[in-house]
């Protein structure tokens, strides 16, 4: 069995990977980080006994996505995670960040999900997890991009669920919609929470376990489920004051 985990150097990536390598996975990892790579990939190794490729890759480019794919074919698993985010008042973030945002947060996954998809539907079986959040479920003030960002990946993939259902394909599709975890996003992201974090190992292990499960919606957290679930309920136009204070606590560093 081999899974293929983007944006694996750090954070909940990271933790994915240690928790499929312990499941006797083996891994091919993509980041940019070609150190970190190489490190993760040499603890996974020697501790579990299982074959690690590393790529050291930017997927904000779309012909490294296609390339991605071309090289690294039958996967049993596909973990879409790279990402990052940005905070501050939507005329004064910067313009070319929200776009390298919108190509890792949105077209890598697009096109990683698609092709991904093909192959495993070709064969009729497979998982692909795709990293949203809990900001897919509600408009996110301060945070625009972001939020819109992984707003297109819930609506993506509920989208394909609901073709593969019909088809009766044996594919399945999740996503894993977190709250504020403690990695390194905070500091690429310009804030600092003022809410509980979840670890994300806590997070990992919970997300790939689920996954494995079949479950679609993966949400760590009961706090986290209630907030998607009122969002469902309460106007986008009183979320929108509620996220708004959020976010504006974030930028108070």
């Amino acid at each position: 069995m081999k899974a293929l985990i983007t944006g694996a150097s750090s954070g909940i990536g990271r933790d994915m990977a240690r928790c499929l390598a312990s499941r006797g996975y083996d891994l091919v990892l993509v980041a940019r980080d070609k150190e970190r790579l190489s490190q993760l990939s040499k603890e996974l190794e020697e501790k579990n006994k299982i074959k690690v490729q590393t790529i050291s890759m930017d997927l904000s480019i779309e012909e490294n996505c296609k390339e991605l794919h071309k090289s690294v074919s039958d996967v049993d698993i596909l973990i879409n995670n790279a990402g990052f985010g940005d905070c501050g008042n939507f005329t004064k973030t910067d313009l070319n960040k929200e776009l390298n945002m919108i190509k890792t947060n949105i077209v890598a996954y697009h096109i990683l999900t698609k092709l991904y998809l093909v192959d495993m539907k070709a064969k009729n079986s497979g998982k692909i997890l795709n990293v949203a959040s809990i900001a897919g479920f509600m408009p996110g003030p301060l945070m625009a991009t972001y939020y819109s960002t992984k707003a297109y990946v819930v609506r993506l993939s509920e989208s394909i669920r609901e073709e593969l259902k019909k088809e009766k394909s044996n594919v399945q599709i999740s996503i894993l919609c977190p709250g504020p975890v403690n990695t390194n996003f905070n500091s690429v992201a310009n804030v600092k929470f003022h809410m509980r974090e979840a670890s994300s190992k806590n997070v990992a292990d919970f997300a790939i376990r689920k996954l494995l499960n079949g479950k679609f919606y993966i949400i760590p957290g009961w706090d986290v489920k209630l907030a998607i679930f009122f969002s469902h309920f309460v106007p986008s136009s009183f979320i929108s004051k509620i996220t708004y204070m959020v976010q504006k606590r974030k930028l108070e560093k």
